[in-house]
């Protein structure tokens, strides 16, 4: 939000500080400054001036040299660059010594050889309107030597990130309450239009009519004939603009004006253009109405209206329509000042994407004890600046609901949270009192506009922020608690990051919200179906995404594109899966994406292997949890080969794949993509926890070869399972280093295969013997020909 200093200053004398202090006076109370503009200039030193004569300069083409008259009785040479003026033009000057909004400080100097004392200036160098190409011509009745700051009024603009549940700063009133409560400084009370001053009545049936309270507990209007339309004053223009708002007529510049002024958002129609009475009520079904932005919604039966006997005439807290807007012919109006409850106008304005300053206000939640206090002030205004007569009543339809009620104070708990030694309970009440609250006894009577403030503590919060949280002390007072399951899960995912990010692996994180063509290009048709957003903010993120393979391909085509070789990609995060019943299951992934060399190029191997699938699985086996990784195939979709299902002993840990490379091409891809998705809850599961280290070994070992024939359908998973399953004390290890298969069958039969592995043996108390070793050997060779069906090569 914009806010003015000197709008601000109409509230309270904010003289005695800087904007610097002002800025770190908001930040720490929790308002956060996003920015500060400087328009115009404070100094005195910027004048008006009067071009005399002009020349070119003699050492530049792009360059005059001007003799201007500053009001001091003799000419001032300026070298300009500037070529939009005239001799007897008047325009701005900035004399040595003046400073200029961004710290620029003008002083005297030479420009290519000759004396420049000063410079004219453009609009946009003295934060005045915007870059003309040129100086800023001035109009030719002002006087010479009339500083600048008295014809345009320079002022601070603070640009605020206000938090939803502070919606009683949405305005200067707003504003300015907080930093009397803040500094000290007692606000104008003149300045307080809060008060209502109207004589009110019950609104007749035909008057104003609530069909739909939940959504409009409080309705007023009133009545105002013979206005006349037209240009707002200049101060009136002048507030606005200085906030980035633009005047459209002197009736709507005022609901404008009370809106920021006070934060209760206004609506004038055209009387002549209503047709009956107002209703307000729920749209019927198939209604639409044309707003003031120029489109045409279409509006659903849960959407807030207001109407008159023959249509919706305005979304009801989000925008008005254009049939009755207020125009340059208007001569009578209707003023609207209401309550809508927040959750009506979110749930509108998010729908029709349609956001204004109104229903940014109605959706965080307005004081319904202002809504008279508003209407009664832009009467006044529209009386004095446009004309007219008000009728003398306001009519009121509904009553304004009591969002707040009276806390009690636990002073005892306050003193303890604050932990401030030497605070006594009377400064709390003092800053409590400065916020607008009211003591009755322990209770306390709390402002109609702080809707925020709900219980006990929240007063402990204020007095927290009013005094300065470096004042709180920091203490730790929390106590150990036991590691969770919740705990326990977070290590395990953190384990798992390392230990990808140690095998060269990079991070990513991608939206979990996608387009359902870009789910179809990574995964073909997923079974289930999707999980589409009722309401989706683009057509790019319509789906919940069913897996997390689409967004990091689109990473890897972004990284290709960016001239990456090498791919090792991975991300831990949510899925969406749609079930039969249609409700949406959600699980935790891990996704590995792997492509390119398996080592990067260097000037002793300029050319490396290519990664290939048996890197990925090696990546997967050397996962925390993950042991006797066994492969099943399953169909292919037309994106995937060698698609497989990857399991360990009885666990299902997800699935491992290559990418098509009709897809790889389409992603720029120069070396095949291998990906596998695997479930974190099956990972956890195989975990024994923290890593668990041994000696080294004191003693050498000895190794034995086996090799043997077996089917070939026979999968390598089942002679790793039986070499697993042995209970040998001195066998260490096992590892298949050889793999024969002869599909010409001239040397071995098409449907066998050789294997051959090798056998580790060592005691952890002696150097073996080779009889120990054989024996121990020759058993397990028989074991293996006993359980599967072997043939061993002797």
């Amino acid at each position: 939000m914009q806010v003015s200093l000197n709008w601000l200053s109409t509230h309270l004398d904010l003289s005695a500080y800087t904007t610097p202090q002002l800025s770190d006076l908001l930040t720490f109370a929790g308002i956060e400054v996003e920015g500060i503009e400087q328009k115009g200039v404070a100094s005195d030193k910027v004048i008006v001036a009067q071009i005399q004569s002009f020349e070119q300069h003699p050492n530049a083409d792009k360059l005059s040299v001007c003799q201007v008259d500053d009001g001091s009785g003799s000419p001032r040479q300026i070298v300009c660059g500037a070529k939009n003026f005239k001799a007897g033009d008047k325009v701005p000057l900035a004399l040595p010594g003046a400073a200029l909004p961004g710290g620029f400080e003008i002083k005297e100097g030479k420009l290519r050889g000759v004396d420049s004392l000063g410079m004219m200036c453009s609009g946009k160098e003295l934060g005045i309107g915007e870059d003309t190409g040129g100086l800023w011509i001035l109009d030719s009745s002002l006087p010479v030597g009339k500083p600048i700051n008295q014809i345009v009024e320079s002022d601070t603009l603070f640009d605020l990130e206000i938090t939803p549940n502070r919606s009683d700063l949405l305005s200067h009133l707003g504003l300015a309450r907080e930093l009397s409560a803040l500094t000290g400084i007692p606000l104008k009370g003149e300045r307080d239009h809060t008060k209502a001053t109207s004589q009110t009545r019950a609104a007749k049936a035909d008057e104003v009519t609530l069909e739909a309270t939940d959504g409009c507990p409080y309705y007023t209007a009133r009545v105002i004939k013979g206005v006349k339309v037209g240009p707002s004053p200049a101060w009136l223009k002048a507030r606005l603009e200085s906030i980035g708002l633009r005047p459209i007529n002197n009736i709507v510049d005022i609901t404008n004006y009370v809106m920021m002024e006070m934060g209760q958002s206004l609506h004038a129609f055209d009387l002549d253009k209503l047709q009956g009475g107002i209703t307000v009520r729920r749209a019927k079904e198939g209604e639409k109405i044309l707003a003031l932005d120029g489109q045409e919604y279409a509006l659903l039966t849960e959407d807030l209206v207001i109407a008159d006997n023959a249509r919706p005439v305005a979304i009801a807290g989000v925008m008005g329509g254009e049939e009755t807007g207020v125009v340059e012919g208007t001569t009578n109006i209707l003023l609207e000042s209401a309550y809508f409850t927040p959750s009506n106008i979110r749930r509108t304005a998010r729908r029709l994407t349609l956001h204004s300053d109104s229903s940014y206000r109605f959706e965080r939640g307005i004081d319904p004890h202002q809504v008279q206090g508003g209407s009664d002030l832009a009467v006044k205004l529209i009386l004095e600046i446009a004309g007219g007569t008000a009728e003398p009543e306001l009519k009121v339809a509904g009553e304004a609901p009591q969002l707040v009620s009276d806390i009690v104070f636990d002073e005892a708990r306050a003193l303890k949270l604050l932990g401030i030694d030497g605070f006594k309970i009377e400064e709390a009440h003092a800053i409590l009192t400065k916020l607008g609250l009211t003591q009755h006894g322990t209770s306390w009577t709390i402002p109609s506009y702080r809707l925020d403030l709900q219980r006990s503590v929240d007063l402990v919060e204020e007095v927290a922020r009013v005094i300065g949280l470096d004042r709180v002390p920091a203490k730790f007072t929390a106590t150990f608690a036991q590691g969770d399951a919740t705990d326990r899960q977070y290590d395990h995912a953190m384990q798992l990051r390392q230990a990808l990010a140690n095998r060269g692996f990079n991070e990513a994180q991608t939206l979990r919200l996608i387009s359902t063509p870009q789910t179809n290009d990574a995964l073909g048709n997923p079974t289930g179906g999707l999980a589409a957003l009722k309401n989706p903010l683009s057509e790019d993120h319509t789906t919940l995404r069913p897996s997390i393979v689409p967004g990091l391909l689109a990473s890897a085509a972004l990284n290709i594109r960016q001239g990456a070789d090498r791919l090792r990609l991975f991300e831990i995060g949510r899925v969406f899966l749609k079930m039969p019943n249609g409700m949406v299951r959600e699980e935790e992934r891990l996704t590995i994406l792997l492509s390119g060399p398996v080592s990067p190029s260097s000037w002793h191997a300029r050319v490396a292997k290519a990664a290939d699938i048996f890197d990925l699985r090696g990546v997967i086996e050397s996962l925390p949890g993950v042991t006797a990784l066994e492969t099943k195939a399953l169909k292919n979709n037309g994106t995937f080969l060698l698609h497989s299902e990857l399991k360990a002993g009885n666990r299902v840990l997800g699935w491992i794949a290559q990418l098509h490379p009709a897809r790889a091409r389409q992603l720029d891809a120069r070396d095949p993509i291998y990906v596998c998705e695997l479930l974190l809850s099956a990972l956890r599961q195989g975990s024994t926890g923290p890593a668990k280290f041994t000696d080294l070994p004191r003693f050498p070992g000895m190794t034995r070869d086996v090799a043997f024939e077996l089917p070939a359908d026979v999968p390598n998973a089942k002679v790793a399972a039986f070499f697993g399953s042995i209970k040998e004390p001195l066998l260490i290890s096992t590892a298949l280093f050889d793999v024969f298969t002869d599909p010409t069958g001239t040397k071995l039969a098409a449907d066998r295969k050789s294997l051959a592995w090798t056998l580790t043996y060592r005691a952890p108390d002696k150097t073996l013997e080779t009889a120990e070793v054989d024996a121990t050997h020759n058993r397990i060779v028989s074991a293996l020909e006993k359980a599967l069906p072997v043939v061993v090569r002797r």
